[in-house]
This record gives C-alpha cells, structure tokens and sequence, in this order.
C-alpha cells in the first residue's frame, strides 16, 4: 500500500514482536486522540467559566490537526510507523461496532435509499473520472484507478483494483496521492457547506458517505458535523464499500480482454476475495441488537468502544497526510481529481437534496 506515510515491509517475526513492533505507533494514535478529545473539553469548559460563545469544534477535528502537524511539520520516527499504519484496522473495528447504535429497520431504510444512490453515484462518477482523464491525457490505466477510487472507496478500491488490473506501482501511487489529498479537504469543506446550506443531519450524512472517497475521510467528516450524520454518514459508506467487488470485477474483465491483465476464473470467488468483511459485521452487530440480545447497558458499552476505536482513526487520518510528499506525484492526476470530486461533490449533493425532498429524510 502506498501512501503518505511508508510503512517498513513486515518481517516474520513471532506474534508477541509484532504486537510490540505495533506498540509505539498505537500509543501515538491514542495519545494524539486523546489530546484531541481533552481540547475539546477545555475550550468547552473555558468558554463556560468566561462565559463566552466559542464554536464547538469537535475532538475530530483536534485530533487530525495534531496528526496533520506531526506529520508535515516533523519527521515521525520510524519506530511508529507500522502502528500508524493499523489506523485502517481500528476504522473498520468501529464501523463493526457501529452497528450496534443501528436497528436493522434503520438499516434496511437508510440503506436501501443509500444503495439506490450509491448506483446512481458510481456510475455518474466512473464516466466523469474517465471522461476527464482522457480530456487531459492520462494515461488508461491511471484513469481507470482514479475513476474506481473516486467511485468505490478511495484507497481501498485503488489497491483492490492495482493486481485486478496489473496497473503499475506509480500509477497506483499517482490515484492514492490524489485521491489522500482530496480526501483530506473534504474535511474543511463539506461540514461549512453543510451548515451554509442548513442540511439536516440524515441529508448531510448521506451527502458525507456519498461524496467523499475514503471510509476514514467520510466518517471524519460524518462525525465533524454531528454525532447523527456520523452515523447515516459510515452507513452510506458501507453501501458503496459493498459495491467495490463488483466494480473491480467490471474493470478487470475488461483489461482482461484488451489483453492488458491476467483473466479472472471464477468471478464468485473474486467478488468474496474483494467483499469487505468489516460490511458483514456490521449487518451482524446491527441485527444482533435487533433481537434485543444485548442490554442497553451493552449497548452502550459497544457504542462507546466504537467511538474509542474512531479516535485512534481520526489521529491516523492526520498522522498518514503529507502534503508535501502529494504534490511530488505531479499535478495532472490532482487537476483531473480535483475536478472530478467538485463535480462528484455537486452531484451527490442534488441527489441527497431530490432525495430529501422525495423520503422526507
């Protein structure tokens, strides 16, 4: 995987040194998460004391700050860099877990109109992307993963997609750079759009889910905006992560008869091998609560794990984005990705608004 940060390859070494190779880097996710949440605190509790009206920025975004200055104002040790790296892990440990503040009939509704929408964003989104990469002249196979990128789930769909396609390595690090980079202004810019346009919660996170790439970015910005569209924000996501089998397969048997990529044999077995599991327990967690199999008390309990899982993927958002290293992959596949996303962004916002109007969400 190629991002921002490099992670050392991963020597055999015995369970017991691979936890505590992991150590250095968690405890910095959690630290970095934890100041953020006690920020939160002190400016809340400050403005309080002094009775001043101060905006309530939430500990999501204090802690990608923090993550954002240690990673392009110092240079991270490499001692924590494979503990950063599991900020993917804890992101879909709190998505699973997230199913427990959902009743299957939430799901069921706000999932369905998700994934009804989520077919209308793919498809919109792969001719955009691929209509603007041959405007300017990338190259196909760099188009192909900015367009499966910005369709699916951003880095995750890009390197599902790398082998599927046999695209090479620095095409692969052009879409993820772009697709990071994107990503990360997302997070400035949907929740003061959100707020101008006097969005709703449900809306705003549908919009979050739908138009910005990456799962961690998407529940950032989700959970930015309110507890509420932080959720409906990780649930539409998860319906266009469920999608990215099927996508991938699509591209894969084209390159395939263009020649250009081994063929795929059994197509069931591709879809599994791409499904992401995380999505199934979610569903799982969410239909257990269903049938009242846990407590409330254990409900609670599962939800504030989630939240706990969440702080650690929100100081990795910031930790793993480098600005620097973005801009040296050169500036066409950020022009096209940029336009793109604009254009995606408007997009999907018409359609949560047709959809709001329509489901009175």
């Amino acid at each position: 995987m190629s991002t921002s940060v490099s992670i050392p390859h991963a020597e055999s070494q015995s369970p017991v040194l691979n936890v505590v190779r992991l150590l250095p880097g968690i405890l910095l996710l959690a630290g970095i998460g934890y100041a953020g949440k006690l920020i939160e605190k002190s400016v809340n509790t400050y403005g309080k004391v002094h009775h001043l009206t101060l905006p309530n920025i939430e500990y999501v975004l204090w802690a990608i700050l923090i993550g954002l200055a240690f990673s392009n104002l110092l240079t991270i040790p490499k001692i924590f860099l494979p503990g950063i790296a599991t900020y993917e892990f804890w992101l879909k440990i709190g998505i699973v877990l997230l199913g427990s503040r959902f009743v299957l009939a939430d799901v069921l509704k706000l999932g369905g109109i998700s994934l009804g929408l989520v077919v209308v964003e793919i498809t919109l989104s792969l001719a955009l992307m691929t209509f603007l990469g041959r405007l300017f002249k990338l190259k196909p196979k760099l188009t192909t993963l900015l367009a499966i990128g910005s369709s699916v789930c951003g880095v995750s769909a890009i390197i599902a997609a790398k082998g599927a396609i046999d695209a090479d390595d620095e095409d692969s690090s052009f879409a993820i750079a772009a697709i990071l980079a994107l990503g990360a202004l997302a997070l400035f810019t949907f929740p003061v759009i959100g707020h101008n346009l006097h969005m709703n919660d449900a809306s705003y996170g549908l919009w979050a889910g739908l138009g910005v790439d990456n799962t961690a970015e998407a529940t950032a910005a989700g959970a930015l905006y309110s507890d509420a569209a932080g959720k409906v924000a990780v649930l539409a996501k998860t319906c266009r992560n469920a999608m990215i089998g099927f996508v991938v397969l699509a591209y894969a048997i084209y390159w395939a008869k263009r020649g250009q990529a081994e063929a795929v044999g059994n197509k069931a077995s591709f879809l599994w091998k791409k499904f992401p599991k995380f999505v199934l327990g979610f569903l799982l967690i969410s239909l257990l609560v269903s049938f009242h199999t846990f407590s409330k008390d254990q409900i609670t309990s599962l939800a504030n794990l989630s939240r706990w899982a969440f702080l650690l993927t929100f100081a990795g958002v910031g930790l793993r984005t480098n600005f620097r290293d973005m801009m040296k992959q050169g500036l066409r596949p950020f022009i096209v990705g940029a336009l793109g996303e604009v254009l995606i962004a408007v997009l999907t916002l018409g359609l949560v608004l047709g959809a709001q109007r329509i489901w009175g969400l």
